[in-house]
């Protein structure tokens, strides 16, 4: 695919990032994209592989070697058409996804993979630019209703799926505005919100209908859904903070990753904060614990409001800073990544466990650590002592929220505390009830869930009409 020797005869080079000193003084994405000509030749990179393991690395199964060709040959157009086959909202993956499907091309042997991140962004950009992204609302109606309940990647690919096939679909969001963790969660310095926006405007065309600020389980009896709809799709977060109970947890200044985030980016939006207090890193020193990529974005959102120092402290051990490619392509390796939040200023610490937070008059003031073995036990006087006026408790998340909507319901769960459904049919244990994403497999990549917000759609068609058209 692409040009058949283009992998011998062109270097990698992919898109770059706006200086460090001048991107922190504003929330705006600081990526910068590569011209027509540039992409083009970066697809005339994809080898003619034979077996293209980059299908199999990403989640939604991108043809990616068909589309490299496309742009390659001129075809834009095309190739948007392509990409959207598979993926309904590539401009989001084509941002924040990691790129397991680089990290498994065939040319990433010798670290040099095709730029199949930076391509994707650029036909869906030029596709929003040249007005070929246009609402497609249903040929006919169905006359099935459907309520989907969470408007992250997972339900704004369930609800658009299903609409298109010609259901009637109502999208319940607790947040005032759509989009889920992409616009709560994700900084708009890497990704800014006008991109949902746009495909909210589209979705609205084609029929589905948005109700924000509606707590499903809280102001809305999921009861009520279930008597009203046809099914009901489950495609909430997996909102459930892994916390860190050590003494002095309930000092001023400790708080979760998602109870800072949120704030920021309702900030950028001009959306109110809601009651309550607000977080600020300006002026401090800030502790990151958790080493993943929500740490990474308290990082760039301290940096951005002017903290004094930002630290990150990884529980784990330093990984290699290069994988053995024998043993793990390609497949996703274990290696040490620096993110452009960390490279913007921050010092990272591994083998680090927190083990009490010290502080005066209520307030947190520091942080007694002890560094850890390989099997994560204590090193004895290791012990070390670190500054904070701000700790933010990055760890992950162990599930979805199950108070209210999920205990009323009375689905069964999985050993880990998610919604128990098959990735066949998507259904749980409740007649009527599907469910998909983070809710259904925990916390993962916004390509997962949209993967699984499109097969879910796919099984809700075929429960409801017998048969389907929809892809997987």
């Amino acid at each position: 695919m692409g040009k058949v020797t283009g992998f011998l005869e062109i270097d990698r080079q992919d898109r770059r990032y706006a200086p460090a000193a001048d991107r922190v003084r504003n929330y705006r994405e600081f990526v910068i994209p590569l011209s027509e000509a540039a992409n083009r030749d970066q697809a005339a990179r994809c080898m003619d592989c034979g077996i293209p393991y980059c299908h199999n690395g990403c989640p939604v199964n991108n043809q990616i070697p068909d589309w490299n060709d496309l742009v390659y040959n001129g075809d834009w157009k095309e190739a948007l058409r392509n990409l959207h086959s598979t993926n309904n909202f590539p401009e989001f993956p084509g941002r924040i996804c990691p790129a397991p499907c680089e990290a498994a091309c065939t040319l990433n042997i010798i670290d040099s993979p095709v730029t199949i991140k930076t391509i994707e962004c650029a036909i869906i950009d030029r596709g929003f630019a040249e007005g070929w992204v246009k609402p497609e609302p249903p040929a006919k109606e169905t006359g099935r209703s459907v309520a989907v309940i969470g408007s992250g990647p997972a339900g704004l690919a369930c609800a658009q799926q299903l609409r298109r096939a010609g259901h009637e679909v109502h999208l319940y969001e607790k947040n005032a505005t759509p989009g889920g963790l992409l616009r709560y969660g994700i900084p708009d310095f890497k990704m800014e919100k006008s991109h949902i926006a746009r495909r909210v405007a589209q979705m609205e065309a084609e029929g589905v209908v948005f109700h924000c600020n509606v707590h499903v389980g809280v102001e809305l009896e999921i009861a009520e859904l279930l008597e009203r709809h046809d099914a009901v799709a489950l495609a909430g977060g997996a909102e459930k903070p892994r916390d860190l109970p050590i003494p002095g947890r309930d000092l001023d200044g400790v708080h979760f990753a998602m109870e800072f985030l949120p704030q920021q980016n309702r900030r950028v939006s001009d959306e109110p904060l809601g009651n309550v207090m607000p977080i600020l890193a300006g002026g401090k020193h800030v502790i990151v614990i958790g080493g993943g990529d929500t740490g990474s974005d308290c990082i760039g959102t301290s940096i951005r409001q002017g903290a004094l120092s930002v630290t990150q402290l990884e529980i784990m051990p330093k990984p290699p800073v290069h994988e053995d490619k024998m043993l793990t392509w390609p497949n996703w390796p274990l290696k040490l990544r620096t993110s452009s939040s960390q490279e913007e200023g921050a010092e990272r610490d591994f083998s680090v466990m927190t083990q009490k937070f010290e502080g005066r008059d209520g307030k947190v003031e520091a942080l007694h650590c002890i560094r850890v073995d390989a099997k994560m036990q204590p090193i004895e006087g290791s012990e070390f002592v670190l500054k904070a006026d701000l700790v933010l408790l990055a760890m992950g998340f162990l599930g979805p929220v199950q108070d209210g909507m999920i205990e009323t319901l009375g689905v069964d769960l999985d050993q880990r505390g998610n919604v128990l459904a098959d990735t066949n049919a998507y259904q749980s244990s409740r007649d009527k009830v599907f469910a998909c994403g983070d809710m259904r497999r925990g916390q993962s990549l916004v390509v997962w869930a949209i993967r699984e917000g499109r097969q879910c759609a796919r099984s809700i068609d075929k429960h409801l009409m017998g048969e389907t058209n929809l892809p997987r």
